[in-house]
């Protein structure tokens, strides 16, 4: 199921001193670039665990995402904390990761990783090149994720809504997403720490990854 890091700064006074716009992107892209291999790590560590243990993984990583805004002021700590969070996130997924490995190989889970990071990789580019910025529209897109949350938590439930359809819903949602925080990090940041600029795209990026995993897989098994 999706969700998203909401931190606390953008559109309001700054909290933090002005980072110039290449030196912040450096700092950010090479947090988040870590932080998703830490979670790749985790990952292929934990791939043999049940989902009741992932779950648990995964509710305590949310517990840190928060820390992570609390302690903005603290660098060194948020910065602590995201490293741990991608590493239970990574606990968290492993038997996702390791269920598509089962049925499919790992070939699916290592397209669906690449598509990623080249999906990614085009978005900012056309940010950085075109100077796009949808900043303006991210009321209506965090409304459309907050629908697709309870889409996903209702479907556990009543299968309403088929899993690509749902899958689709989430890479349109978080690819708009990523080019809200790629255009905020061209502005300067917005006012937040390096660390929750890098908190922000990482999870696009999480979310973007089993969005790709459950459409690859499914087309692998309607072969």
């Amino acid at each position: 199921m999706a969700y998203r890091y909401s931190p606390q700064g953008q559109y309001g006074a700054p909290l933090v001193p002005a980072v110039p716009t290449q030196s912040l992107l450096a700092q950010v892209l090479g947090i988040t670039a870590l932080g998703l291999c830490v979670t790749a790590l985790a990952a292929w560590l934990f791939q043999g665990i049940s989902p009741g243990l992932g779950l648990i993984a995964m509710l305590a990583g949310f517990i840190l995402l928060i820390s992570i805004n609390a302690t903005r002021r603290n660098e060194a700590l948020s910065l602590l904390l995201f490293y741990a969070f991608t590493f239970l996130e990574g606990v968290g997924i492993a038997p996702v990761i390791g269920q598509y490995v089962r049925a499919f190989g790992p070939d699916v889970v290592f397209d669906a990783a690449l598509t990623t990071g080249l999906g990614m990789f085009a978005l900012a580019a056309i940010v950085y090149a075109t100077g796009l910025d949808l900043r303006r529209f991210q009321g209506i897109f965090m409304i459309a994720l907050l629908g697709l949350i309870v889409v996903g938590i209702v479907s556990i439930f009543v299968r309403f809504i088929h899993p690509e359809t749902y899958a689709w819903l989430t890479l349109v949602i978080f690819s708009g997403l990523v080019l809200i925080d790629f255009a905020r990090l061209r502005a300067g940041g917005d006012g937040l720490t390096a660390v929750q600029m890098a908190t922000s795209i990482y999870l696009d990026a999480i979310n973007i990854f089993l969005a790709l995993l459950q459409i690859f897989g499914g087309r692998r098994s309607s072969n």
